[in-house]
């Protein structure tokens, strides 16, 4: 079975909070796995994002805090830091390219997620795609995604020691 690493973007700072609720109930109706799940939300006038991993049943599953620190300190605050800071982190983003997140995928989620805005990010298996899609019926919403074998999910696993 096949993971996937969606963001989902949304046009307001409490969108993500409201699709991770019905991501959880399609989850308890076996409708989709999620294995693990952050949200970001980034209110008007702030100077960054907030984020919060979520606590999912598939915690064996579950990347770790380690990879969602590193994947928002690459999308959001490593551009900030400059070149040296970048150069450090560089062989490990080089790492995460090797699994499809790469310099086109950090980029497109930098410039989708601003101010006033929200994202869930979420690793998941096993979707009955249509029952999904009905679920989000109505809900205005930007889907970026990123398909992960498992070869690609375990070697995630292994950069991130989870």
């Amino acid at each position: 079975m096949t993971s996937t690493l969606s963001v989902w973007k949304f046009d307001s700072v409490n969108g993500a909070v409201e699709a991770e609720k019905v991501l959880l109930d399609l989850q308890r109706e076996s409708l989709i796995t999620v294995d693990d799940a952050a949200v970001v939300s980034w209110e008007v006038g702030s100077t960054g994002p907030k984020t919060r991993q979520l606590t999912t049943s598939a915690g064996a599953g579950a990347l770790g805090g380690s990879f969602w620190g590193l994947l928002f300190g690459l999308i959001f605050f490593v551009p900030l830091l400059g070149t040296v800071v970048g150069a450090v982190v560089g062989g490990i983003a080089g790492s995460l390219s090797d699994v499809g997140i790469d310099d086109t995928f950090l980029d497109s989620v930098r410039d989708s997620i601003t101010p006033g805005t929200s994202a869930l990010f979420v690793l998941t298996s096993g979707a009955v795609i249509d029952r999904v899609a009905d679920a989000f019926e109505g809900v205005d919403v930007e889907l970026i995604d990123t398909n992960l074998s498992h070869d690609d999910e375990a070697k995630l696993r292994e950069v991130f020691g989870a």
